[in-house]
């Protein structure tokens, strides 16, 4: 499936994103769960069902700052359907793995540089994979059409189930990103 379609944008473009009229949260394809630990039932609760739900319903709706709103839903259709059940072993294969070891060498230190980028953030944003196999970060909300994974660094991802402690959370996400689903992104980019 072609990500543009998938997550119901039109192709960006260098000016401004045309955004469509709706816009709906994907649904989980996992249980909750699947992710326990790593991801709390509580955390769910509130990171999808109210936020990411929140700001399509607000977008719908035309409620509040519509560029915010829309690219908050943009980047939760990102950033939930690349999780699965929780592995402790679990690393990138196949395809995925020779680009991130092209990249940076082994996946230890990608996981080290995708860490030194989120903990240089201040505040609140997200920090991802890119096509061109950069760690690169978003401020606030902003649509991208370069995502490969992504993660939520607004502290709502998790201070319920992680306290303050950053780090921790990206340790643990790592158990339950789905890299069968970044390597499907990383093959549409490439047949752009």
């Amino acid at each position: 499936m072609n990500i543009q379609r998938m997550y119901r944008q039109q192709p960006l473009t260098e000016a401004k994103v045309k955004r469509p009229t709706d816009i709906e949260i994907i649904p989980l394809n996992f249980e909750a769960k699947q992710v326990k630990p790593v991801m709390s039932r509580d955390t769910l609760d509130l990171h999808y069902d109210k936020l990411a739900k929140g700001y399509a319903k607000r977008y719908n709706n035309n409620e509040g700052n519509p560029e915010f709103n829309y690219a908050g839903a943009f980047l939760h259709n990102v950033y939930f359907p690349q999780f699965r059940e929780v592995r402790d072993n679990n690393k990138p294969n196949g395809p995925m793995k020779g680009f991130i070891e092209k990249n940076f060498g082994t996946y230890e230190v990608f996981q080290k540089e995708v860490e030194f980028k989120a903990m240089a953030i201040e505040g609140s944003g997200w920090v991802y994979l890119a096509t061109d196999g950069k760690i690169k970060t978003i401020e606030e909300h902003e649509v991208r059409d370069d995502i490969l994974l992504l993660i939520d660094w607004w502290e709502h991802a998790f201070i319920l189930d992680y306290g303050s402690d950053k780090k921790k959370y990206l340790k643990e996400t790592w158990k339950i990103i789905n890299w069968n689903v970044i390597s499907t992104r990383w093959g549409q980019s490439v047949r752009k």
